[in-house]
């Protein structure tokens, strides 16, 4: 390796908003974030389901003007 290109590398600590700490290596001496995998809807098993069949409905009541002109001509 050439000397002096390199960046600093040590040991470091995350931590979150909800009070996680992790020691990790990194190049940078303080990280803090908001969200972490302890805190995250995903892992925790509390996310939200989004209702998509209504979006769906939606977008085809929307469109449906350009469907049924696109039929007659058949």
């Amino acid at each position: 390796m050439k000397t002096d290109i390199h960046p600093q590398y040590h040991q470091t600590t995350i931590q979150c908003a909800c009070g996680n700490v992790l020691e990790v290596g990194s190049t940078k001496a303080d990280i803090r974030v908001e969200i972490c995998s302890k805190c995250h809807p995903f892992f925790t098993g509390k996310q939200k389901l989004v209702d998509t069949a209504g979006r769906i409905e939606r977008f085809r009541k929307k469109y449906e003007k350009f469907q049924q002109k696109k039929e007659k001509p058949n």
